[in-house]
C-alpha cells in the first residue's frame, strides 16, 4: 500500500508542475521518430567545358623535318609531271647542311635512281664541289621540280608553281649559309628575277637573308667548257664565306 500511495503522490506532483507550465493531461510516451526532413539536395553544378587537348608537333608553325617534307609531298600529281616519272627525286645530303646546290630538275638518270645529279652533270657537280673544300656528303643537293621533264626539256611555269612550296620547305629545315644557284631557272625561281644567268651570275643575291650565288648549270659548262672559268670564279666567292683559300 505504501508504494501505491507513494506512487500517486508522484503523479500528483507531476501532473501539478505540467499545469504550472501550462500543459494539461498526462505525458504521452513519445511515438516513433519521425524521419528528419532531407536536406534540399545542392545545385548541380554546370558541367565544365573538356580540357583542351594538348599541342602536337603537327601544328601550324612547329618546325618541320625533311622527312616531314617528303611526306608532305607523297606520291604527287600535282601537276602533270607525275604522268611520265619513274621516281620522285626529293634531294639527298647532309640535312644540317651550310652549303647547299639548288638545280633546275631531273635527268633521265636522276628519275631511274630517284638521286638528284647522278649522271654526266652529277659528275662534275661532284667534282665542283669537292674543288671548293667540301664533300658531297657534307652538302645538301635538291632541284627545283622534283619529277624529270620529258624529253629533258625545260620545266614549265605551273610545274614549277606546284614544287615550288616543297623546294621552299627544304630551305627553311636545312637553313643553310649559302646557297647556290645552278642555272637559269633555279636562279629565277629563288630571286623572283627574270635577269638572264648569263647577267645574273657572279654576283651575290639574297633568298629570304640567305646569301645566294647565281652560277651556270653543270649541264650547261658540259656542253660549253669554256665557261667553266666563269663558275669556277663564282664558287671562289662562296668560298670566301667559309673562309676558304
Amino acid at each position: 500500500m505504501s508504494e501505491l500511495q507513494d506512487l500517486a503522490l508522484e503523479l500528483r506532483r507531476q501532473l501539478a508542475w505540467q499545469e504550472s507550465d501550462g500543459t494539461r493531461g498526462l505525458l504521452r510516451s513519445p511515438g516513433p521518430a519521425q524521419p528528419a526532413e532531407k536536406a534540399p539536395a545542392p545545385a548541380r553544378r554546370p558541367e565544365s567545358a573538356p580540357a583542351p587537348a594538348p599541342v602536337s608537333d603537327a601544328t601550324p608553325g612547329a618546325e618541320q623535318t625533311l622527312e616531314q617534307v617528303r611526306a608532305e609531298l607523297g606520291a604527287c600529281t600535282r601537276c602533270k609531271l607525275c604522268k611520265a616519272r619513274k621516281n620522285i627525286v626529293f634531294g639527298v645530303g647532309n640535312p644540317r647542311a651550310e652549303l647547299v646546290f639548288v638545280g633546275e630538275g631531273p635527268g633521265e638518270e636522276e628519275d631511274r635512281q630517284g638521286v638528284p645529279f647522278v649522271g654526266a652533270a652529277g659528275q662534275l657537280l661532284t667534282k665542283m664541289i669537292e674543288a671548293m673544300k667540301f664533300s658531297r656528303d657534307s652538302v645538301y643537293i635538291c632541284n627545283v621540280v622534283k619529277c624529270r621533264p620529258p624529253g629533258n626539256r625545260n620545266p614549265e611555269p605551273e610545274e614549277i608553281a606546284a614544287c615550288e612550296p616543297f623546294l621552299k620547305a627544304q630551305l627553311g629545315v636545312i637553313k643553310p649559309k649559302v646557297i647556290v644557284a645552278l642555272g637559269k631557272f633555279a636562279s629565277q625561281t629563288l630571286l623572283r628575277d627574270t635577269t638572264p644567268i648569263t647577267r645574273m651570275r657572279g654576283q651575290w643575291r639574297s633568298y629570304e637573308g640567305i646569301p645566294l650565288m647565281p652560277t651556270f648549270h653543270p649541264a650547261y659548262l658540259l656542253r660549253s667548257p669554256d665557261e667553266k672559268k666563269k663558275a669556277w670564279l663564282d664558287l671562289q666567292e662562296v668560298m670566301k664565306k667559309f673562309g676558304k683559300k
